[in-house]
């Protein structure tokens, strides 16, 4: 991976795209030393540091420290996100926005405008949850204009880092929304290890219990690495033909099908889903709901179970549901019977989008739940050792899933460039 980052670097116009990526990145943590007026910063400190090891402590983790410095990028790229999660699912309920996903790109230019608007309105209504809910204690204001001013700085913010993440996607490296909850996360990961390095000599943790985290979160790097890599190889022959005086085809080659074919979108998507009812508490009543508390997050003796059920549900549902997006088993079979190519043993058309759709549902099975357990055994872990984690193993999946991702964008810009092997 080294020797292809480095002979990635050499290439002028990729070299470019790096500096670009990495420039956006440093405009986001600059960003987030920019503090929304108006708030009474002590009072946010001993909000936090009453609420350690709870909702807001993870909110803030992957908000990237924002949400407790209570930056202009406070509400983050969720809102966004969240937004996205409910086009996609509206696509397949509104024929209207069904036929826009079809149209190719002129349709996606449709789509990802509805998902802006959708994700400045729900910034918005974050913002105002933010400042007339869970840190109205915190605000120092004497009338609505500078209310507004805080909402307005919390939804600017919120717009400018989904620019951001549009500019990289087009000009950088890899996909700019994964890119800014990727740096978001890593940004906290020393600080929370001076924590608990702290907590150790303090007496607090117990050395054994930490070196056990330490080796299931290495295991945790290890299986994602290898559930992004493995595939499925599905042999494709094709058929001879004769054009005038030449003969094309014969050939044997192969689909190759990831078993995890959505990559971290699913945890992501099912971290924001399960979010919303403690956010909400938040929001309205300024800290979380007892009765929520105890079914709905981590820290209740019977949410701890329900919140890992149903996180286990909400990932194998992503990953059906964007799959079934990403990869169209009935397209592939008919650009493959019209190329002349088919699966030995299957014959063309129908039989073959059959055989594809049961191949990639197998697939996806395997990858899903091994992400669902992968993200949810850290929580349980924590919980029975009583152990404050932040850093879980949805953070670790997200972090090792966009690096691998963003490590495969480089080398696909390096086979555009030498399509004929450059990194042989």
């Amino acid at each position: 991976m080294i020797k292809m980052l480095r002979d990635a670097w050499k290439l002028p116009e990729i070299r470019k795209k790096i500096i670009f990526t990495l420039l956006m990145l440093l405009v986001i943590r600059l960003g987030s030393a920019v503090p929304v007026p108006f708030m009474n910063k002590q009072a946010i400190t001993e909000l936090f540091a009453k609420n350690e090891g709870s909702l807001l402590s993870f909110l803030d983790l992957m908000a990237g420290g924002n949400l407790s410095s209570f930056s202009i990028f406070a509400a983050n790229i969720y809102p966004y996100i969240t937004a996205s999660i409910v086009i996609q699912l509206l696509t397949i309920a509104i024929p209207r926005l069904e036929e826009l996903a079809k149209e190719g790109e002129e349709g996606q230019k449709k789509i990802q405008k509805y998902t802006r608007i959708g994700g400045i309105a729900l910034a918005l209504i974050q913002a105002i949850g933010m400042t007339f809910g869970m840190l109205s204690r915190a605000v120092e204001t004497t009338g609505m204009l500078q209310n507004i001013v805080i909402i307005a700085s919390i939804v600017a913010g919120t717009a400018f880092l989904m620019w951001i993440g549009e500019m990289i996607t087009e000009r950088g490296i890899g996909n700019g929304i994964s890119l800014i909850i990727f740096i978001g996360i890593i940004s906290r990961l020393p600080r929370d290890l001076i924590s608990a390095v702290k907590r150790i000599q303090m007496g607090l943790l117990n050395p054994i219990t930490a070196i056990l985290f330490l080796i299931v979160f290495l295991a945790i790097i290890v299986f994602v690495v290898r559930l992004q890599e493995g595939e499925r190889r599905v042999p494709v022959q094709y058929a001879k033909r004769v054009v005038g005086r030449k003969m094309y085809g014969g050939q044997n080659t192969h689909i190759p099908i990831k078993v995890s074919l959505a990559g971290v979108i699913p945890v992501i998507f099912a971290q924001s889903i399960l979010a919303i009812p403690q956010t909400i508490s938040l929001f309205t009543k300024g800290g979380t709901s007892p009765w929520i508390e105890k079914w709905l997050t981590p820290s209740g003796s019977i949410g701890i179970w329900l919140y890992s059920i149903l996180n286990i549900l909400l990932i194998m549902f992503f990953a059906y549901f964007y799959t079934a997006i990403q990869f169209n088993t009935v397209e592939y079979a008919k650009n493959l019977q019209q190329n002349g190519g088919f699966v030995p043993g299957i014959r063309p058309g129908k039989p073959t989008s059959d055989y594809l759709t049961r191949v990639v549902n197998r697939l996806v099975f395997v990858g899903g739940i091994s992400l669902a357990f992968l993200a949810t055994i850290p929580t349980v872990l924590s919980k029975i050792f009583r152990m404050p984690v932040n850093f879980g193993g949805t953070s670790i999946i997200i972090v090792v899933g966009v690096a691998l991702e963003t490590v495969k964008a480089i080398e696909s810009q390096m086979l555009m460039r030498h399509y004929k092997g450059f990194l042989r």
